[in-house]
């Protein structure tokens, strides 16, 4: 498992059965989901989790698009990649709409670093949107998007507006949380299975404190608590 970054294999992903149950269980519902939690929790490795998963867990199926908003410029690049990751005419608005009800099956938009929106260069004008075509049991787009903070915190630009917020009663939030003792005994148990090696407790339980239940960090933790073992062979 990758000590920094998303993890792409979801075979590697541990310990976050239950929320992408939840997810699913919510997508399937007929509403969209935000995944909140803290930087490096582990909301990017999630969100690619259930873009694999989505073709088969979907009911009715749906084509999963993942955006990754770091990547992305301003609201026009937004558009031009949504446009081009569906395969179809960079548009907006209405000709956008449009587009997107023409196809079939349904779209599944992951959002990563969806706090990009709160950026210079995007406007409530493109959230907006993104409410309409996400609004509705058969609609266009099924949102799941990834974030720090609540979407309500996130964008106020809407309620200094006068406006409802771009996601209120859109995205039912799921709050991705830290692991507590148990998940991370269990983490190190399965990951030196196949190895000689085993931690003491009280390697063990530094690593608890000291991590916090960060998953980024407890992973940073045993790396170098394995490669002390390593050293001393």
């Amino acid at each position: 498992m990758p000590q920094t970054g998303r993890v792409e294999d979801s075979q590697q992903l541990f310990g976050r059965r239950r929320e992408i149950r939840r997810v699913f269980e919510t997508l399937n519902s007929g509403s969209s989901v935000a995944l909140i939690g803290e930087r490096s929790i582990g909301k990017s490795s999630l969100l690619w989790a259930i873009y694999q998963q989505a073709e088969s867990q979907l009911m009715p199926p749906r084509k999963p698009i993942y955006l990754d908003m770091s990547q992305v410029y301003d609201e026009e690049d937004f558009y031009y990649a949504l446009c081009s990751e569906v395969g179809i005419k960079e548009c907006k608005g209405y000709r956008l709409t449009r587009a997107l009800e023409k196809q079939h099956p349904r779209l599944l938009l992951l959002l990563d670093e969806i706090e990009k929106m709160t950026w210079q260069g995007f406007t409530n004008q493109v959230r907006g949107q993104l409410r309409g075509l996400a609004n509705g049991h058969d609609a266009p787009l099924r949102l799941v998007v990834a974030a720090s903070t609540s979407l309500d915190t996130l964008f106020p630009d809407s309620h200094e507006l006068g406006m409802v917020s771009p996601f209120q009663n859109i995205c039912l939030e799921e709050e991705i949380k830290l692991w507590d003792e148990g998940t991370i005994r269990d983490f190190i148990s399965s990951r030196l299975a196949s190895t000689p090696i085993r931690f003491t407790d009280e390697e063990v339980m530094q690593i608890v404190m000291a991590s916090r239940g960060h998953p980024q960090e407890l992973m940073q933790l045993c790396h170098r608590t394995y490669s002390r073992y390593v050293e001393g062979m």
